[in-house]
Order: C-alpha cells, then structure tokens, then sequence
C-alpha cells in the first residue's frame, strides 16, 4: 500500500498541532499581556498615591503647576543617568521619583480641568484626559481641595529596551520554544501511531494483492481486538470462502467431466463398434443408446435446474395447498416401486394441518426424489414413512422422511446435500445416482422459504427406530 494515507494523517495531525500551536500562543501571550497590565496599573498607582503628597507639596509653594512639566523632565533625566535630584518637599519628588524612573515609568500630571500639565515624556502636555483615564491616577490636594491627578505609567510596554518589553519578549520566547517542543514531541509520538495504525491495512493490501494474482492462501495476522482486527477476521473469512469456492468449482468441474464422460463413453463405443461391425445396428443396441441418451439428458437437465436454483432464477409458480392433499398423491405414486422392493411405504399427515404456499410441480420433485433415495438404499422387508405435523414452534409445517435403511455415517451427514457427493465412494450410477438429487432438493426447498437437514441415529449407536430421516421444514402460509 501506497504511503497516501500516512502522509494523509500526518498532514493532518500537523494542521492540528499547527492550529492548537497558534491558538495557545495567542491565548498565552495575550492573557500574560493583560496580567501584566494589570500588575502595572495597580504598581503605577501604588507609584501615584506614593508620590501624590509630594506634588501637593509643589503645588502648595508654587499656588499653580507652573514648571512642573520641567521639574518632571529632570527627574526623569536623572532617573535614567542615576543622578536624581533627590529633592523633597518644596524642591523636588524624592529618591523614589528616580528610582520609578529608572524602572521606565512615566509620570503624567494633570490639573483639576482634566487639562495635562506635566509629561514625564512631554507628548501629552496641553491635552484633556478622559475620567476613565483619570481613574487610574492618584489624586492631588492642596489642603481639603484636589488639585490635580498623577497617574504613573509605563514609558514603552512594547518597547524592547524596558523592562516591560523585555519580560513580554522573554515570555514570548517561553511560549515559542514550548510549543515547539510540545508540537516535535506530539509529531514524533503521532508518527509513531499512525504507522502502527495503517501497518494492518498495508498487510491487508499486500495480502488482496496477493490473492487477486491467484494465491487464496493469504492470511492476515489479528493482533488486536479492535475494528481492523474484525476486519482482519472478516477479511480471512471471506479468503476462506473464496477458497471453498475455488475448491467446490474445481469439484465440480471434475465431478462434470467425469459424469459427462461415462454416458458418452458408452455412446461413443456403442456407435464405434457398429461402424466396424462388431455390434449389430439392431433395436437392443438403440435402445441402449437411447438410455445412455437420455441418462445424459437428465444430467444436463439436472445441472441446469440446480444453476437456476443457485442463482435464485428459478420460477416457481406456488399456491396454497393442504398437505393432506398434495402429500398423499407424492407417496402413491412412489408406491409400486415399493412393492417391487417389497418395501412397506406408508403416510401419515396429522389432522387440520393449516395450508402452506408451495410449487406443486417442484414439491412432488423434492419428495419423489427424497423417497426416491430412501427406496434405494432400504433393503427388502424394510419400512419408509413419510409423515406431515407442525414444528415444535407450530410456525412450520415438518415433513419427515424415515427409512430403517444402512443410514449416513455421521461425518457425511454435513456434506450430503453437496453437488456429486456421496457417501459411500464405491457406489455406481445405478445405485447410487449423479450425486445431484439431493443438492437439488436442498435448493428447491430453500426456495420455498424452507430447510432441510438429515439424520442419522445409526451410526451414533442411539435408538431411532430409523436408519434415516429427513426433515424438511416449510412456511405456514397464515395464521394456524
């Protein structure tokens, strides 16, 4: 088998793994952004309510915010070189302001309008800041009045020489050699599978390969008990039928050539020995060519009926019909066969037997061919019935056929209803039959709906009171 189906899993497994790759870097990335936001938010007003009293104590000696957007620039120069004022009360922010600095805050101060009036980075001065802005601030009195807003934010979050920017960077750089990793390791681990899964169906595709050049000897090995080995199962299953087939259309082309043969045979020679004048062209010599012609006849007329009945082409005209009425008919015109053997042959059909849906034509075939059998292999003084009755689930009418013949070994009775089978090896045509009687009898049955099957108590050593007995099981066409 092509390797289309791994590639197949695996392209797909790396969608997935691409796919669930992207959505937790995502997810992760954005959620640690928020987080962080969140910490520095509430660390810049920390930062704010720390400062705040020391920008009121500016305002108080200055009775306005002039030059606060310098003195918040030199703070923020000597944060950044280490050189802070350090200025306090009424001079300056203190160590802290520097120190916030350093760290890459910002500072913004905003007046009591809402009016910007000191950046830290000089990019806001003069604009009005929103109150939701504003919230995040800490407020600025002079005495009981508020005076103004600080609000401490990051200088950059996304920049890359801050702080923030680098614990959002080394974070990141987390997030991508994990996923990496977690996707290689899944890649590998799902390889691994997916060849362990597609490793039946390559043995299944090698074995049918095998098997359509001709070899029906191919089997796949089961190792699991899960779906591919009940495909496995169902698999040689159906190479073992496939084998029989092959076996039984062997068998049967044999078994053909070799009936075929002896009636033509005997034609053959028959004709031969005329032509040169060793058998005399007289009635006796015709009318064993007429025999042989019409024994070969019936062998082709036989194969064609079972051929229609195998391929369940076979026409059947059925009706409804009373055993007590179509049964009887069957075993009296079997019966003077029976006085020559002087073979006692009786039939007994139960009472308000309800009616079954039959082909009368191929019924009377199944029975004469049945009682046909029993008469041939139950000697004299012996005793066949044919008796009619419900089953034991009164939803079949069973019709027993019982001979006190030799009966069936046991390990024949599965194979007796097969095509030119029989028993006993050394049996010639004339005692035995083409071997297709019953065969056909079994087809003919099953096209009705029906079974049949065999019996034997004879060799089993139990008390049957029979040698045979066939049991031939039909649908009730209604209710009882």
């Amino acid at each position: 088998m092509r390797s289309t189906l791994l590639i197949k899993l695996m392209g797909a497994f790396l969608l997935v793994i691409a796919i669930g790759a992207l959505v937790y870097a995502y997810l992760t990335s954005r959620a640690t952004q928020n987080a962080f936001n969140l910490y520095t938010t509430r660390n810049g007003l920390a930062w704010a309510q720390r400062l705040a009293p020391s920008l009121g104590d500016y305002y108080r000696a200055s009775q306005s915010w002039d030059g606060v957007d310098r003195l918040l620039e030199s703070e923020l120069s000597g944060g950044l070189t280490g050189q802070g004022h350090g200025m306090g009360p009424g001079g300056g922010m203190g160590q802290g302001s520097g120190m916030m600095m350093g760290m890459g805050q910002r500072m913004i101060v905003v007046d009591a309008a809402g009016v910007v009036v000191g950046d830290s980075l000089g990019k806001l001065q003069g604009q009005t800041l929103e109150d939701s802005q504003l919230k995040n601030g800490a407020a600025i009195y002079n005495g009981p009045a508020q005076v103004g807003t600080l609000i401490v934010t990051p200088l950059d979050f996304s920049g890359a020489n801050t702080p923030a920017g680098q614990f959002m960077a080394s974070v990141n750089q987390a997030i991508i050699s994990s996923v990496v990793i977690a996707g290689g390791i899944a890649l590998i681990l799902g390889a691994g599978l997916f060849f362990q899964i597609t490793a039946p169906l390559r043995q299944l595709s090698k074995a049918a390969v095998a098997i359509a050049g001709g070899d029906l000897t191919q089997r796949v090995a089961i190792r699991s008990k899960d779906e591919f080995g009940d495909l496995g199962g169902t698999f040689n299953r159906m190479v073992e039928s496939l084998a029989s087939a092959e076996t039984q259309r062997q068998h049967l082309m044999a078994d053909v050539a070799h009936e075929l043969r002896t009636p033509l045979a005997a034609i053959q020679g028959t004709l031969e020995g005329m032509q040169d004048g060793v058998l005399p062209l007289d009635e006796e010599q015709l009318a064993a060519l007429h025999s042989e012609t019409l024994l070969l006849n019936r062998l082709v007329g036989d194969l064609r009926l079972l051929s229609l009945a195998e391929a369940g082409q076979l026409k059947l005209e059925l009706h409804e019909a009373r055993p007590a009425d179509f049964l009887p008919k069957i075993v009296e015109r079997a019966r003077p066969q029976a006085e020559l053997k002087h073979i006692q042959l009786d039939c007994e059909v139960a009472d308000g037997l309800p009616m079954v849906r039959v082909d009368s034509d191929r019924m009377a075939q199944v029975f004469n061919n049945l009682i046909g059998n029993a008469l041939r292999y139950t000697p004299e003084r012996g005793r066949i019935l044919v008796s009619a009755g419900l089953s034991a689930d009164r939803a079949q009418l069973e019709i027993l056929v019982s001979d006190t013949g030799s009966g069936i070994p046991e390990q024949d009775l599965p194979f007796v209803f097969d095509r030119f089978y029989r028993a006993d090896k050394s049996r010639t045509r004339a005692s035995g039959g083409s071997g297709l009687g019953l065969a056909i009898v079994r087809r003919l049955v099953e096209a009705h709906g029906g079974t049949i099957s065999a019996h034997s108590p004879v060799y089993s050593g139990s008390a049957g009171g029979y040698g045979t007995r066939m049991r031939v099981a039909i649908p009730l066409a209604g209710g009882i």
